[in-house]
């Protein structure tokens, strides 16, 4: 049985004026989810690695972290590519897509009973267990590296994606089994977060990570140094320029033409230990005083001893005489085989050609 309404319109009757109405609408054609216009000349935008960007004028539309693990879509699960875009956070062990258990309140955001409260803490301690999975006690360290770069990068007051790729490179640091013995989970999360910013352009000092990081300067610049070697990462070196901090320590002792020939060979001698690499889990400034030592016996010279390397690299990072020995023969070794020889001037001769 119908009803009338106040114009004498049963309710049949505007539901059938309704439906022809929405038939008599054109129908908008939407563009597929995965492309985009440009706002500028309207051409295609694409997303490679971590920017979106036109690919006719090349306008960056955005430049974020991105993740590139495989959709649902992509495995074959569902069909419809609007519906196979997952919710992920790199900042988390299982990419926050678990579940959240509350603490205090049920799910209407009503107080718990002591009776129910003891089974929420029974159901949240299960939950742990099955989240970490297996191997749950590297998965716990990994999650506690991960939280040490969501604070330090919160509290540098760096954008969300730079400290989801540092997340990323601490996540690799863990499949690589970097974190042991003196590298430990802190200094690595500080490391991360140093190469990190530096490569999006939000270059932060070693002093200023190292204020919020659970480890010594040396050690977070060893760990930067270590993820840059081991990972294969193609980011500059958080911290440039040790080689001249070295020399500059060194002013009273060389005169300018020796300075000049020991920085040229000692920033070759650098980028052949950071290759190899020797001595991953040192310091870049400490590889750059056994980088000055090298070059100093590979010359004629021989002006400076290895106290002294150790004194002047000193000043900056605590250097003992016992590494620049350890790490200078390895890389005089590295720079024979390099060039067949230990003859310096297949690196100065070319420094002097570009002076010419």
């Amino acid at each position: 049985m119908s009803s009338n309404n106040a114009s004498g319109k049963t309710v049949s009757d505007v539901q059938s004026t309704t439906t022809e109405e929405r038939e008599d609408e054109p129908t908008v054609e939407h563009e597929p989810a995965g492309r985009s216009a440009c706002p500028e000349c309207e051409g295609q935008v694409i997303t490679e690695d971590e920017q979106s960007f036109c690919t006719d004028c090349g306008l960056v539309v955005a430049d974020e972290w991105v993740d590139l693990s495989p959709t649902l879509n992509d495995l074959g699960l569902v069909g419809d590519a609007d519906q196979s875009i997952e919710t992920v956070d790199p900042l988390r062990t299982d990419k926050g897509l678990h579940t959240k258990i509350g603490r205090n309140t049920d799910g209407r955001g009503n107080p718990l009973s002591n009776e129910q409260w003891e089974k929420v803490q029974r159901l949240r301690k299960w939950h742990k267990r099955m989240q970490f999975g297996e191997k749950r006690k590297r998965t716990k360290r990994l999650n506690e590296g991960l939280r040490d770069v969501e604070m330090i990068s919160g509290n540098l007051g760096l954008p969300d994606h730079v400290s989801k790729q540092a997340a990323q490179y601490l996540r690799s640091a863990s499949e690589a089994r970097l974190p042991g013995g003196r590298m430990a989970w802190e200094a690595l999360a500080g490391g991360a977060v140093l190469l990190a910013a530096t490569e999006a352009g939000f270059p932060r000092s070693c002093d200023d990570v190292v204020q919020y990081t659970k480890s010594s300067y040396e050690r977070v610049s060893a760990a930067a140094r270590k993820l840059r070697c081991e990972l294969d990462l193609d980011v500059p070196p958080a911290r440039d320029g040790v080689v001249d901090d070295v020399l500059i320590a060194l002013d009273d002792i060389l005169d300018v033409q020796t300075c000049l020939e020991l920085r040229e060979l000692s920033d070759h001698l650098l980028a052949i230990a950071d290759e190899k690499p020797v001595g991953p889990g040192t310091s870049r400034l400490t590889m750059g005083a056994a980088a000055v030592y090298v070059a100093d016996r590979l010359t004629d010279g021989k002006v400076v001893t290895q106290a002294q390397v150790a004194d002047a690299a000193s000043t900056v990072v605590d250097t003992s005489k016992s590494r620049i020995s350890r790490y200078s023969q390895t890389l005089h070794d590295a720079y024979e085989a390099k060039h067949g020889c230990d003859d310096p001037d297949a690196v100065l001769e070319r420094g002097r050609i570009r002076l010419q």
